[in-house]
């Protein structure tokens, strides 16, 4: 197909489904190329990785979406998004990462692994013999285990879900008037769900994510709110699609099956080879600061927007020989999935960790675990993954 005929075909349910041919027919085309009322899309896996780390580009902020939208703050879903770190340039955005990351450490990921491992094991333990692989374990466990981090009651972890999720349509380029009023009331009830944690942890601290960050004074209150809402919704959805899309490939594929289950020291990298081939964000974008000159014959102006094919730079021919191949033996795999730069994802360590735990658990404590059913795909451009993915265990 030729190029415009494979961009379009992304913004298309059909298309969606599976986007790699469009992919390579972009990739082939250019890696980079402009559509789109002066947008440039990016297609390979040097130039992405490259100007992920460019620090002179930056993400829309508040002053972007004032002009755009001036209203988008009466959307609390919106609102929740843009005021975190994920919509904050320097020298903001670098303060703020610097109090997250404060809370956020290594040591605290790293210390997650035993409460990981209780909470799958007891999710694959209530496991029915026929189930939705993405209602019984992809969904509860991440959101168990970011719940856990932030100091939220086990008994508020289903309510939080379907908030949650209503609220990440506003990631999408796409989304329907229902979908934002859905989101903005999903917004509202998280920030007053949040209100109340913080004055109830300001009174009365914790060892937990939510303390901490209460405790933090170079935080306004606003963007507490925000950092929280954005920590939660962060935390689960996107590793949801990695523990979904992750099994179905494992399931569709025995011999990896079997050699995980054999060898579950090998975890890391089917994690990070899964991550490549099938990344849960397919897309990220960035604007200019300044005049950029890529050193290709192509030269963009401040304020130009970028939008980076992370799911196309994943399968780069250049970067990975037969790259619709899965293989966990690739030397150096290097998924651009969690982006990178200063916006690198601050929970990328956290949903590597819990992938890690649960592969191979699934695979050794459900030795009879198969596919049962024709799994149905979310139709999402940015977030890609499984609404639901049924199974068997007998």
């Amino acid at each position: 197909m030729d190029h415009e005929t494979a961009l379009a075909s992304l913004f298309s349910s059909e298309g969606r489904l599976d986007p790699y041919p469009a992919y390579d027919a972009l990739r082939e085309h250019s890696p980079i190329f402009q559509a789109l009322d002066g947008r440039w899309f990016v297609t390979t896996h040097e130039l992405t990785n490259r100007l992920l780390r460019e620090p002179s580009l930056r993400v829309a902020d508040a002053a972007d979406y004032d002009i755009g939208w001036p209203d988008w703050r009466e959307n609390r879903a919106v609102a929740s998004i843009v005021m975190s770190m994920l919509q904050y340039n320097p020298p903001e955005h670098t303060r703020i990462r610097r109090a997250a990351a404060s809370t956020f450490t290594a040591r605290r990921v790293a210390g997650m692994r035993d409460v990981i491992t209780e909470l799958a094991e007891d999710l694959i333990k209530e496991m029915p013999e026929r189930a939705d692989f993405v209602s019984a374990f992809a969904y509860p466990l991440p959101i168990a285990v970011i719940c856990a981090l932030l100091g939220v009651p086990d008994s508020d972890r289903q309510w939080f879900r379907q908030r949650a999720a209503d609220l990440t349509v506003v990631l999408e380029p796409i989304s329907t008037e229902e979908e934002m009023r859905t989101a903005d009331t999903a917004g509202r009830e998280l920030e007053d769900y949040f209100i109340g944690l913080i004055a109830e942890r300001r009174r009365s601290p914790r060892e937990d994510l939510t303390s901490a960050l209460a405790a933090d004074g170079s935080l306004t209150g606003q963007e507490l709110l925000a950092n929280l809402v954005l920590l939660l919704v962060a935390g689960f959805e996107t590793t949801t699609n990695l523990l979904g899309t992750g099994l179905a490939l494992l399931l569709e594929r025995p011999d990896s099956s079997d050699r995980l289950r054999r060898e579950p020291g090998l975890a890391p990298a089917f994690v990070e080879e899964i991550l490549r081939y099938d990344s849960p964000v397919q897309l990220t974008t960035r604007f200019t600061g300044t005049t950029l000159d890529l050193g290709t014959g192509v030269e963009l102006p401040a304020g130009t927007p970028l939008t980076m094919l992370l799911g196309a730079a994943n399968r780069d021919p250049a970067r990975y020989p037969d790259p619709h191949r899965l293989d966990p033996d690739r030397p150096s795999i290097q998924p651009v999935s969690f982006g990178g730069g200063a916006h690198y994802c601050l929970g990328a360590p956290l949903a590597r960790l819990e992938a890690q735990v649960a592969f191979p658990l699934l695979l050794t404590m459900l030795p009879a675990l198969a596919a049962a059913g024709t799994p149905a795909r979310r139709d999402r451009l940015v977030l890609r993954g499984y609404a639901s993915l049924p199974i068997t265990t007998t």
